[in-house]
């Protein structure tokens, strides 16, 4: 794979395995007060391609995959996966999904069982779905998958508390990908590791996505590894995504001026680059909230090209051509 990135030599015209129609999901937070966490979001990730999903806390990326998996349930819109709407499924059809559809969690900490060895955590998946004849031969695919991700076969034996946070995560992910899925959401599945450790586990992604033909979702606030593992990037900003395209479009040509604030404030390994910007204004001014938001742009209170129909009415995507899209009145 090049530096630019060869994935990206991938057909974009495939039927999207994941296609997020109008997307909505709120939170009670008090008597009268919802939060927008996820306020009409639409996008499409074509099968065997990854997505990167960026913006600062709090946007509402996690918000976005774990809906997608069905975790949250959707106060709005479609989602449909594998032309098929997954708004509402229950019982079997649910559980089927729950095969397909997997995630790798931030906190590698936090998202393993105390309680459970290694090989169990594994080996739940393979059981609750009826894959593997008896324990013996799911046994031996949690051997296998331990391999696959770096460990060994003796770890099986251990608990979580017995490993490293890389270690941990290596088993989220044998985890996730014991039950064969077509689509994993990796939720900031990197952000609490070690860069050489990221750096490894991203390595691993793009391998297990050529060999299996698997679809990410890959949500981050670190620029660089989405840069890296994606073939379109989306931005998000409070609930909404402001800008979408192709990975080279968006870091060589951002076009809102979230999208800019965001590049600008990445560190560049150059101290005279950083010495002339080092005046530079990011995104000043305050943040809206996104409980009972009005209509008007978002970013509106942070933007230097803010008019007054930024304040009154909300943008729309609009395709700058070559499938890379903004919402600003100002394009």
């Amino acid at each position: 794979m090049s530096e630019e990135k060869a994935v990206q030599t991938r057909s974009q015209d495939q039927q999207p395995l994941i296609r997020v129609e109008h997307l909505k999901k709120y939170f009670q937070v008090a008597r009268g007060k919802v939060l927008h966490a996820v306020d009409d979001v639409s996008f499409s990730i074509p099968r065997g391609t990854t997505l990167g999903l960026v913006g600062e806390s709090g946007c509402g990326k996690t918000t976005v995959g774990r809906t997608l998996v069905r975790l949250y349930e959707p106060d709005g819109g479609k989602i449909l996966f594998d032309g098929e709407d997954i708004s509402k499924v229950r019982g079997k059809e649910r559980r089927e999904l729950t095969r397909r559809m997997q995630m790798v969690y931030q906190d590698p900490y936090a998202s393993l069982n105390p309680f459970f060895t290694v090989g169990e955590i594994i080996t739940e998946g393979l059981e609750i779905h009826g894959i593997g004849s008896d324990k013996k031969e799911r046994m031996e695919i949690a051997y296998d998958l331990l391999e696959k991700v770096g460990l060994h076969r003796e770890h099986a034996n251990r608990f979580p508390h017995e490993f490293s946070g890389g270690q941990r995560q290596r088993v989220g992910l044998a985890r996730s990908l014991a039950v064969n899925p077509d689509f994993i959401v990796c939720d900031e599945a990197i952000s609490a590791l070690d860069v050489s450790v990221q750096a490894q586990i991203v390595n691993m992604l793009v391998d297990f996505q050529q060999s299996m033909g698997l679809t990410y979702l890959f949500i981050a606030h670190d620029l660089s590894m989405v840069r890296y593992i994606s073939d379109r990037t989306a931005v998000m900003y409070l609930g909404s995504l402001v800008e979408i395209g192709n990975v080279s479009d968006i870091y060589s040509h951002p076009a809102h001026p979230y999208t800019q604030g965001l590049l600008q404030a990445v560190p560049v390994a150059d101290p005279d680059y950083e010495k002339a910007r080092s005046g530079e204004t990011v995104m000043a001014g305050e943040v809206a909230s996104p409980i009972n938001p009005g209509p008007g742009c978002r970013f509106c209170s942070r933007c230097p090209r803010a008019t007054e129909r930024c304040k009154n009415e909300t943008p729309i995507l609009r395709d700058l051509g070559g499938g890379h899209m903004a919402a600003c009145h100002n394009l």
